[in-house]
C-alpha cells in the first residue's frame, strides 16, 4: 500500500513538472509587436519568419498589425502602440525633422528596392520611357517613397513630371488601383500582386519597373524609438537574427514554395499570381539578403527626397541608422 501510495504522489510530481515547464516554456516567450505599413507579399521575407518559426526559435512571440499608412504606422510607434514600425526609412527622417525627444533609428532592412511597377493600358514590346511624355500619368501619394522614387526615374530619363505629363497624385493609395481600372490614366504605378492582376484580367501590362531604374535604396525597414534599443537590446538582436534566417531562406527558395508559405497572409490570393509577384521581386533584388542599411543607400535614398523636393532637412547617416545588430547577425 505505501509503495502504491509512493508511487501515485511520484506520478503526480512528475505531471505537475512537466505541465510547469510547459507553461514555463511558453511564459519565456516575450512577445514583441510590429506596426506594418501594409500587407503585401513584397514583405515575404517577414510573414516567412513567423511561418517557419524564426522568431520563436528566438524566444519571440510576434503580434503583427497592419497599419494602412506612413502616418498612422509611426503615430502606433511614437504612442507605444507597436515596438516596431516596417515602413519606409523616409517617415524617420520625417519624424526627426519635427522634433522628438525619443529619436527613431532604423536597424533592419526588408525591401532594397522600389516595389512599384508601371503599368499601361496596352501591351509595348519596344517600350521606352519617353513614350510618357504627354500622357496622363496616376502615381502615387505626394511625399511617400513610391512617388518620389517614381518621379526620380522619370527626371533620370529626362521627363519633367511637372510638365512633360499630366501627373496625377491625389488619390488614396487603396483608390489608384480602381481608379485605373475605371478609365483613368494612361499609366499607372501600381505594387505586386496588383499590377500581376491587371495583366491576367486584362486591365493593362506591365512595361516597366521603377525598382531596378532607382537602385537600391532602404525602401522599408524596421525602426523603433531609441528608448527601446536601450532597455531591450538582447530582443532586438533576437528579432534581427530571426529576420536574418528568413532572409537566408527566400534568398534559397524558388517563388513557388516562398508563395506557398506565406499564403495565410493572403487566404484570398491566387496562388499562381503570388508566384509570379514573387519572382519579380526575387529577380530584381527587391528582398534584401540581409538586415544592413548601408550608408550609399542612406545617401540614394536623401538624393530621392532631395530631388523630389520632400527632404526637410540632411539626416546624419550616423544617428538615424544603427547596424550594430544587423552586422552582428550578418558575420
Amino acid at each position: 500500500m505505501k509503495k502504491w501510495y509512493k508511487a501515485s504522489i511520484l506520478l503526480l510530481f512528475a505531471v505537475v513538472l512537466v505541465f510547469s515547464l510547459a507553461a514555463c516554456g511558453k511564459d519565456e516567450l516575450q512577445k514583441v509587436r510590429i506596426a506594418e505599413v501594409t500587407r503585401s507579399v513584397f514583405y515575404a521575407p517577414q510573414y516567412v519568419a513567423i511561418e517557419k518559426g524564426f522568431f520563436k526559435e528566438e524566444g519571440l512571440e510576434v503580434d503583427l498589425k497592419t497599419t494602412a499608412g506612413g502616418d498612422k504606422t509611426m503615430t502606433a510607434l511614437l504612442s507605444d502602440g507597436a515596438d516596431f514600425a516596417l515602413v519606409g526609412s523616409e517617415t524617420s527622417i520625417y519624424v526627426t525633422a519635427q522634433g522628438t525627444n525619443d529619436p527613431i533609428v532604423n536597424f533592419a532592412q526588408l525591401t532594397q528596392t522600389d516595389g512599384t511597377f508601371l503599368v499601361g493600358r496596352d501591351k509595348i514590346d519596344n517600350f521606352s520611357w519617353d513614350m510618357l511624355k504627354g500622357s496622363t500619368f496616376l502615381g502615387q501619394r505626394k511625399g511617400g517613397m513610391p512617388q518620389m522614387a517614381g518621379e526620380f526615374v522619370l527626371k533620370k530619363h529626362g521627363i519633367d513630371p511637372q510638365n512633360d505629363l499630366t501627373l496625377i497624385q491625389n488619390i488614396d493609395f487603396a483608390n489608384i488601383a480602381t481608379a485605373f481600372a475605371s478609365g483613368t490614366g494612361d499609366y499607372v504605378q501600381l505594387f505586386e500582386p496588383t499590377a500581376s492582376i491587371f495583366e491576367k484580367e486584362g486591365k493593362g501590362h506591365i512595361v516597366a519597373s521603377f525598382g531596378t531604374e532607382s537602385g537600391h535604396i532602404p525602401y522599408t525597414t524596421y525602426m523603433t524609438k531609441t528608448s527601446y534599443l536601450k532597455e531591450n537590446d538582447e530582443t532586438v538582436l533576437k528579432f534581427t537574427r530571426a529576420l536574418k534566417k528568413a532572409q537566408d531562406w527566400v534568398q534559397k527558395q524558388d517563388a513557388a514554395e516562398i508563395a506557398k508559405t506565406i499564403q495565410p497572409y493572403f487566404e484570398d490570393a491566387d496562388p499562381e499570381i503570388m508566384k509570379m509577384s514573387i519572382q519579380r521581386y526575387k529577380e530584381q533584388g527587391s528582398y534584401a539578403a540581409d538586415p544592413i542599411l548601408d550608408e550609399e543607400e542612406w545617401d540614394n535614398l536623401q538624393n530621392i527626397m532631395d530631388e523630389a523636393g520632400e527632404l526637410p532637412s540632411r539626416m546624419d547617416y550616423t544617428k538615424l541608422v544603427n547596424v550594430k545588430y544587423a552586422e552582428k547577425v550578418s558575420q
